[in-house]
């Protein structure tokens, strides 16, 4: 605790944290926000104090989460300058994404923290420099270890990058993307599996991989059977879902092993709905669609299917068997019924020639 005090000491100007080595002047010290101040003198006539706003207590706690993280990016970068790094300005457009992508959002998708990022750069400058090693097969280029967003957040504001440039071995290079990751811990549980498997399929070592997502075994087990059960695109579509959280995940690979979920799922994310919400929703969407998918009895046999169209609107349902059939939902979609059977005699020819052309 009074090791985290001598920190916020410094950064508020009290001098350096013991222990610390003393930065060089460049790049530009953190800058931490004061927190808002919260008044507690006491009412006249000897009532009790006023209590502070909700809006006043939520930034105070933001406040404090964004110093904790900046005295975490001031430790990392005082212990680059002590090995005797500089850091250096990089033209954005020479700078390569790391070997596996371990994120599933991009910037253009209405990703709010990148958004946040850019202005801030913007505002403040780049505080912390990122990491890259030199382009391994291409001369004059180099790659990113970790900052994959402050690279593109320097893009976007048309500037040189600041960076530490050191020579990584593959090995290394995700090994340090990883640390970054999991020291943030801003990876979804879906992107670390996803990054995982991907740095499994690149080759690279198991034990690299836990080592690399500070993971046991059985947890680096559970994130490749989600990777291995939703497919790339249905993940993707969705995006990290952050809220979602382990269990939800590994309940959706579970009904995503069926084929006919696959089929349902393909459906939902092309659905206007899907798009327009943001990726928590997306997740609760597709999941809430998949876990009332009609149960199989004890006979086998499986209960009434809902047809829905492109809204979640149940439009009829199929009773299978010796005699299938249809109940049309009127309430749904009035009139749909009698629009149907006008057409069984079209769609009827059309099956037979469906039918005679796959034979």
């Amino acid at each position: 605790m009074s090791k985290r005090k001598d920190h916020l000491k410094a950064l508020f100007g009290g001098g350096p944290a013991e222990g610390d080595a003393v930065p060089s002047p460049r790049p530009a010290p953190l800058q931490a926000q004061p927190a808002p101040e919260m008044k507690s003198a006491p009412k006249p006539g000897g009532g009790e104090p006023p209590r502070s706003a909700s809006g006043a207590v939520k930034a105070m706690g933001l406040s404090l989460s964004s110093m904790t993280r900046e005295v975490e990016d001031a430790r990392a970068l005082k212990e680059s300058l002590a090995r005797g790094e500089r850091v250096v300005e990089i033209d954005p457009g020479l700078v390569d994404p790391s070997l596996v992508r371990d994120r599933l959002s991009r910037e253009d998708e209405g990703d709010e923290d990148f958004s946040a990022l850019v202005e801030s750069m913007r505002e403040n400058g780049q505080q912390v420099p990122v990491l890259l090693r030199p382009h391994p097969s291409v001369g004059g280029r180099f790659q990113v270890a970790y900052g994959h967003r402050r690279v593109r957040a320097a893009a976007r504001l048309s500037r040189p990058v600041q960076a530490i440039v050191r020579t990584l071995d593959d090995d290394q290079l995700v090994l340090a993307q990883g640390k970054e990751n999991t020291e943030r811990r801003n990876l979804s549980f879906i992107e670390r599996a996803f990054f995982a498997a991907a740095l499994m399929r690149h080759g690279f070592d198991r034990g690299v991989v836990q080592r690399a997502l500070s993971l046991h075994k059985a947890e680096m087990t559970r994130l490749l059977q989600v990777a291995e059960a939703v497919p790339a695109h249905i993940a993707s579509a969705i995006g990290p879902a952050p809220k979602a959280g382990r269990p939800r995940w590994m309940a959706l690979a579970d009904f995503l092993k069926k084929e006919a979920a696959v089929v349902i799922a393909q459906d939902v994310i092309h659905s206007d709905a899907f798009r327009a919400a943001d990726s928590d929703k997306r997740f609760a969407m597709l999941f809430e669609r998949l876990a009332r998918r009609p149960a199989v009895r004890a006979s086998g046999k499986a209960g009434p299917r809902a047809v829905e169209d492109g809204q979640g609107r149940t439009l009829a349902r199929i009773t299978s068997g010796a005699k299938p059939r249809l109940d049309f939902d009127e309430v749904a979609l009035p009139g749909f019924a009698d629009f149907v059977a006008e057409r069984l005699p079209e769609l009827a020819e059309r099956f037979d020639e469906e039918r005679a052309a796959k034979a």
